[in-house]
């Protein structure tokens, strides 16, 4: 197994391997429209070792469903902020190869490059699946930030030791926390900002992810239910 796909590593040995495999990220620009996107999630209760994925395949720009997949699987990687996706990918890879129409852009439930090491689970699995993807997360894990004050405003999230833009905060609702926007691999920050926006139907999250959410999250109550 060459060491990009290696999970059962200690700590300190993933965070080398982010500093690592970060000089593959990409920021370009799009290679062609959009047609499909996809949305990611995962799920893990409290204590436990089960970790459930969903990922569904929308339409782009209308966000029509075409189809949804998720597993199960275990996971011995501890939860470790910073570290995410060494917990997460594994199930995501097992689940991405379930789906049969190959998204054009993904949304992660994540982070991009608003990471200390500039590598969060978006651009991990953009480099490991070549793909073009976007972090859009629920809360900011490293960078500082101003809080848009109005729906639909934005502000930019800066790298405070290089004063670099690493990503965009974006009010998506009234009187909810800003989403936390930063392009995973081979996209613009614009672009993974206006492709979220494209996305919102009134809910604080984009469709991709927000579906993804709710499936997993219904799969998770369903497969218990049936132990």
């Amino acid at each position: 197994m060459s060491a990009e796909f290696a999970w059962n590593i200690k700590p300190k040995d993933a965070i080398e391997l982010q500093k690592k495999l970060s000089n593959r990220v990409i920021l370009e620009p799009l290679k062609k429209p959009i047609k499909i996107i996809a949305g990611v999630d995962a799920s893990i209760e409290k204590f436990s070792d089960q970790l459930f994925v969903a990922i569904v395949i929308l339409t782009y720009p209308e966000l029509e469903l075409l189809e949804r997949a998720a597993i199960k699987i275990k996971t011995n990687f501890p939860y470790i902020p910073g570290l995410l996706s060494f917990r997460e990918i594994p199930g995501i890879l097992k689940c991405y190869q379930k789906i049969k129409n190959a998204p054009d852009v993904i949304i992660v439930d994540g982070q991009g490059i608003a990471h200390p090491r500039l590598f969060g689970i978006a651009s991990h699995l953009g480099v490991l699946l070549d793909k073009p993807t976007i972090g859009c997360a629920k809360s900011l894990l490293f960078g500082k930030f101003k809080i848009p004050e109005k729906t639909g405003n934005t502000s930019h999230i800066i790298n405070a030791k290089t004063n670099e833009l690493i990503g965009i905060a974006l009010k998506s609702k009234d009187r909810t926390l800003p989403l936390v926007i930063s392009p995973g691999h081979k996209i613009t920050i614009n672009e993974s900002v206006n492709i979220i926006k494209n996305c919102l139907k009134g809910y604080r999250l984009p469709e991709p992810t927000r579906l993804a959410h709710k499936f997993v999250n219904e799969f998770r109550i369903k497969t218990k239910s049936t132990i």
